[in-house]
């Protein structure tokens, strides 16, 4: 069984979100002009830094998930992927803006010294605005959208309620709270039970450290693993992967080996 909390829902408020800031980025860039349009009119220019805004995120938005996939599958840093994502997304930006600008004349090659011009302006802004996405951490995006909920009031000294685990309060029901794994999947975690998983929005690091006193560890970038799930160790050459309920498998990181090694997890 696998239950989501509702993805779908969350990403498309992230989307909306995230499209409202470009088109701030958008009008801010074409009222300034940068990179000599602001000798073009001023309608103009706003409409088309506002269709650069937006392309540009639908180019280089995707480019989060091919970043992931190769963090958890290759174990490369993720500083490095995101360098390179961004340099191979502004290639088809650059020819999409010297499409734009070009209009309504038809679609000519500009030459090299020219592409090459446009390229490096792009990858200036592209990579700018990517960076100020990967420091905008979600949770406080979530929070800015949402009113400051009302103060609730004192509880009544005589109650003593169990404290409140925010991973725990994100899940289904059904899905029991015998948390086995922990898996990051772009801004989200997945949560791994004995019954099933949800995706839940929040950092890796804020979801480990809500396991309390579990014992558990890292055994990877994007895993956490409870050690009293580990069922089974599958080696295939120098790759490790540690077999869990429910057939899941978590990869190991090379560079965790040793450690897990001198613990007796492998």
């Amino acid at each position: 069984m696998n239950v989501s909390a509702s993805p779908s829902a969350l990403t498309l408020r992230q989307v909306v979100i995230d499209l409202a800031v470009m088109s701030v980025i958008g009008v801010f860039l074409g009222l300034i002009g940068p990179f000599g349009t602001i000798a073009t009119p001023l309608a103009w220019r706003l409409a088309s830094w506002l269709a650069f805004a937006w392309l540009g995120y639908a180019i280089y938005r995707p480019m989060g998930s091919l970043v992931d996939w190769g963090e958890r599958a290759l174990d490369l840093p993720r500083a490095g992927l995101w360098v390179a994502a961004v340099l191979v997304a502004t290639l088809p930006m650059s020819f999409a803006v010297q499409l734009i600008t070009g209009l309504p004349a038809p679609a000519l090659w500009p030459g090299l010294e020219v592409m090459t011009a446009t390229y490096f302006s792009v990858l200036v802004i592209g990579g700018a605005v990517t960076l100020l996405f990967n420091l905008l951490e979600p949770g406080q995006r979530e929070a800015s959208a949402s009113p400051a909920p009302e103060p609730a009031p004192a509880p009544a000294p005589a109650v003593s309620a169990p404290p409140a685990n925010p991973l725990l309060d994100q899940l289904p029901p059904e899905l029991g709270s015998a948390i086995i794994a922990l898996e990051m999947e772009d801004h989200y975690v997945r949560v791994h039970t004995m019954l099933g998983s949800a995706l839940v929005l929040m950092r890796m690091r804020d979801a480990v450290a809500l396991m309390g006193e579990t014992e558990g560890a890292q055994v990877h970038r994007s895993w956490w693993v409870a050690r009293g799930a580990v069922e089974d160790v599958l080696r295939e050459g120098r790759n490790i992967r540690l077999l869990l309920p429910r057939g899941i498998e978590a990869p190991v990181a090379r560079a965790k080996i040793a450690e897990l090694r001198e613990a007796r997890w492998i």
